[in-house]
Formats: structure tokens, sequence, C-alpha cells
């Protein structure tokens, strides 16, 4: 029952998810973080089977600090969607990954974005996005919260709109989350909730 939702502000991308970690009807842990650090401007939020999800994030986040050692200059963030959807698409012919991601960094060209990618190795950049039963009931309300210019504290008010929505509304919700943004100081969790 994986849940995470992201947010493209101004100059910054907030992303949110649940820390639940379960299988089938059992609830095994309540602190699990599932938005894994790439480097120290880029995060991805990953769902889906916990084998799937821990293999295939260790995977890149390897082949991409791989990249930047042979290379000498790390990928931006951008280029870290595409590898990573060619990974998608390369393992979806063999042995298919079964994860959902959403990608979030900061460059110093380009700025905040935000990436949203399946496990059928489908991309899309996008300005809100989500996964997970949760996201049936926050995306429609950033629809209509999110502007270009949103602030940092508009976007942990959209988050919470969204998760107390998703704790009203969710017979399945999960009871704990934390909330992470990404922009040029880094990564850093914002709340938990």
């Amino acid at each position: 029952m994986d849940f995470f939702v992201g947010i493209k502000g101004k100059d910054f991308v907030m992303v949110c998810s649940d820390t639940s970690a379960s299988h089938s009807i059992i609830s095994i842990k309540q602190d699990e973080d599932k938005i894994v650090p790439i480097d120290s401007h880029k995060v991805f939020c990953i769902a889906g089977e916990a084998g799937d999800r821990v293999n295939f994030s260790e995977y890149i986040i390897a082949n991409i600090k791989l990249y930047a050692l042979r290379n000498g200059t790390e990928l931006n963030t951008k280029s870290v969607a595409n590898y990573t959807r060619g990974e998608l698409a390369t393992a979806l012919r063999s042995s298919p990954y079964h994860c959902n991601l959403l990608l979030a960094g900061y460059d110093k060209e380009a700025g905040a974005s935000l990436y949203w990618m399946d496990y059928l190795a489908t991309l899309n950049k996008i300005n809100t996005g989500g996964t997970g039963y949760g996201s049936y009931f926050c995306l429609s309300l950033f629809d209509k919260m999110w502007h270009p210019n949103l602030t940092v504290d508009e976007g942990v008010a959209m988050m919470e709109a969204g998760i107390a929505e998703v704790k009203k509304r969710l017979v399945v919700a999960p009871p704990h989350y934390i909330i992470k943004v990404v922009d040029k100081d880094g990564v850093r969790v914002v709340k938990n909730i």
C-alpha cells in the first residue's frame, strides 16, 4: 500500500511518502524511509515490492556514482531520469522491476525538476504527481492548489492537506508520513507526520 506524492515549486521540489512497510495484510514496520537519496541534490521516491525497490534503487545509485567517478562530473536530474527509464525498459523485457518512482532533483542550470516513472518505463516531467491509492485523493487537490511560484510553506500546507484527505477517506491509510524538500541547499527533512 505504498503512497507518495511530489510537488515542484519555484526553486524546490517537495516529496512526501508513507513510512509503512507491509506484506499482504501484515504491517512489518512504521519507520521505513522510501525517499532514497541519489546524491546531495537528488532523491528517488520508490513504491513497490521491497526487494525490487531496494535492488533497483541501489543498482541505479551505484551506476550513477560510477559514472561520476569515471567521468569526473555528476549527471543532472534529466540525465538520471532518462538513464533510470532506460534501465526499467531493459529490465522489462527479461526480469522486470515492479516499482514506480518519483525523481526529484535540483540542478544549478535547470533548477528544480520532478519526474514520474512507472514499472513499464513511462517517463513524464511533472509539476505534481504521485502513486498509490492515497494519490487518488491528493492529485486533484494539488491540481487546484498548485501555481508556478509556490513557496516551501505553501508546499507544506498542500502536503498536510493531502495527508489529511488520505487519512480521512482511505480505509487503509498509513499512519505516518515523511516530507522532504530538495533545493539549492540539498536534501532535508521538512516534517514528520
